[in-house]
């Protein structure tokens, strides 16, 4: 099928094409399947026997694959000219990947899966962004992308969902969801069968985000083999590098959420059992994405109005707010609703107001280079902060582990509040 095509973009008003659904929609599969494995991937981590420590170290690992490989991604396809074909291998990975934690009886196959998953994901995401940019017309980026958007928020909320609902079924009808994988016998006679139910199941959604990318179009371009990668990344502006380092210095502190996830699961299961308290971690989990998801507009449309880099530091501030809930917790569901809503709002303001503010520094040109090397940033976070607060959680314990990102995170808002901000819109 061929998919490749010399059109240019929409005219402006006529954004809602072919192009953006299809994306929409791969989204909203991709983070279905994903998202349905990571809501209950920390209680399933237990139930093998694997520590807190590995735990982390998984998530970190895997989130600073994902990074990394972002840049790199964003060069090479900038260099050849093609996007769609690695954007389809890497939901393809993405799929395959989280599949595999149904044959994961120890930690180490868990963290091989997880890191060639979001391998797939840093692949996919920058060459993704740019094929739905070059899809519409420059006046219309803004509402295709938070079509896209709503697309990847709406998966993030299902998946959790229908993570908990299959945890319901396995409570209250275990026939039915054991009937799920009759096909896998030796599994299903392990007492974490609905877990492995659930991971199997999420190869439906990630083979429907694949099939759907493929059948996107791509705008043909000429490959660009004069293109430095070394010379464009030094070329960014002080300032932005500046900002950078704030980044990384919360980053450091910014743990993975299935550790939120665990630390509910933990608390609430004396009260609750094992599959309550997971299902209710799933539950606190989808609140979290959709506080994420209600909360991203209006915290960007408001950016405009203040210093951008403070604005940016009051969202680290109330991140750092929000690990010290989950430091000194009560045993209750609504102190844990409250945690997570926080939490909600705290990555909206980070996610959004981060991508925004790169555009203030650096020109067009060089963009998709800055963006991935924001990308490298929170993957050096990433990568510390999920491995100590796991690694600090299993030695000392939960209190000391988030008591150190708190006081992390605030050190990374202080920072923040003293980068020299710039006008929206005078990047370079």
């Amino acid at each position: 099928m061929n998919t490749e095509t010399n059109e240019q973009p929409a005219a402006p008003g006529h954004w809602l094409n072919r192009n953006v659904v299809l994306f929409g929609l791969t989204s909203l599969f991709s983070d279905f399947c994903h998202e349905m494995a990571t809501a209950v991937l920390p209680q399933f981590m237990q139930a093998i026997g694997a520590s807190v420590a590995s735990l982390g170290f998984i998530e970190g690992s895997a989130d600073a694959a994902s990074s990394f490989v972002k840049l790199g991604a964003g060069y090479h396809s900038d260099k050849i000219g093609r996007r769609k074909g690695w954007t389809a291998v890497g939901y393809a990975l993405t799929a395959a990947a989280i599949a595999v934690f149904t044959f994961a009886f120890a930690w180490p196959l868990i963290l091989l899966g997880r890191v060639v998953g979001w391998l797939g994901r840093g692949i996919r995401g920058p060459l993704r962004d740019a094929m739905l940019a070059d899809s519409v017309s420059q006046e219309d980026r803004g509402k295709a992308f938070g079509f896209h958007r709503a697309g990847d928020t709406a998966g993030a909320v299902v998946g959790p969902l229908a993570a908990f609902g299959l945890l319901s079924l396995a409570t209250s009808h275990p026939g039915f969801v054991r009937a799920l994988s009759a096909w896998l016998p030796g599994l299903r006679s392990a007492g974490d069968w609905p877990f492995r139910t659930i991971f199997l199941l999420t190869l439906i959604p990630g083979t429907l985000s694949v099939l759907t990318v493929l059948l996107t179009s791509e705008k043909r371009r000429a490959p660009n083999h004069a293109l430095r990668f070394w010379p464009t990344l030094r070329a960014l502006p002080g300032d932005y590098r500046t900002f950078l380092l704030a980044v990384t210095l919360f980053g450091v502190a910014d743990f993975a959420p299935t550790l939120m996830i665990l630390r509910a699961s933990t608390v609430l299961e004396p009260a609750l059992g094992v599959l309550g308290a997971a299902r209710m971690a799933a539950l606190l989990y989808t609140l979290r994405n959709i506080v994420y998801a209600a909360a991203s507009f209006p915290i960007g449309a408001l950016s405009d109005r203040f210093s951008r880099t403070r604005y940016l530091a009051l969202g680290y501030a109330v991140a750092a707010i929000t690990f010290l809930g989950f430091a000194f917790v009560v045993p209750s569901v609504w102190w844990f609703v409250l945690c997570f809503s926080l939490a909600g709002v705290f990555i909206a303001w980070e996610d959004t107001i981060e991508g925004v503010a790169v555009r203030d520094y650096v020109r067009t040109e060089v963009a998709g280079t800055a963006y991935g090397a924001l990308g490298v940033a929170n993957g050096i976070g990433d990568f510390v902060s999920s491995l100590v607060v796991g690694a600090l959680w299993a030695w000392v314990g939960p209190t000391i582990a988030f008591g150190y990102a708190a006081a992390i995170g605030l050190a990374g808002a202080v920072l923040m509040a003293h980068v020299p901000a710039r006008r929206a819109g005078s990047g370079g």
